[in-house]
């Protein structure tokens, strides 16, 4: 398995939140886990609200865990509601079904590990996370 290194996890954070500014989102909380679910990144810029790094790990860590982007499992949800709730107790309840949590892949589409946004929509919080992500030169699975 194909590691994610600090320094790429750092860079697709920076990205991520620079994407943000950018676009004019409100301020994000964005997290990169790598692929055996280690927080190898955690940032919240000034102005977010109390939980959203929480709800950003929530992302991440359940699509990380499911294999899916959030998207995915976002559809799923509204479509196979047990099978969630069921996902999110196995998680130790770290499973947020909505957009926003990307995996992170490798060239050979090897997971590396996955990125969650929040702060902003969810759409929002998910075009920065493939933003941060494909700065860094790497392959981002929405589960579009």
């Amino acid at each position: 398995m194909s590691e994610l290194a600090l320094e790429t996890a750092q860079a697709i954070a920076d990205a991520t939140l620079r994407a943000g500014r950018e676009k004019g989102f409100k301020p994000l909380s964005v997290v990169v886990y790598d692929a055996r679910g280690a927080v190898k990144v955690l940032l919240s810029e000034d102005g977010t609200s109390l939980k959203r790094a929480e709800i950003a790990m929530g992302k991440a860590y359940g699509a990380l865990a499911v294999g899916l982007g959030s998207r995915a499992l976002h559809k799923m949800a509204v479509d196979r509601p047990h099978f969630i709730a069921g996902v999110t107790h196995a998680t130790g309840n770290l499973l947020v079904p909505v957009p926003g949590g990307v995996l992170i892949k490798d060239s050979q589409g090897n997971t590396l590990g996955a990125v969650g946004v929040s702060g902003d929509t969810s759409d929002n919080d998910e075009i920065a996370a493939t933003a941060g992500i494909e700065a860094a030169g790497l392959i981002f699975d929405t589960g579009a």
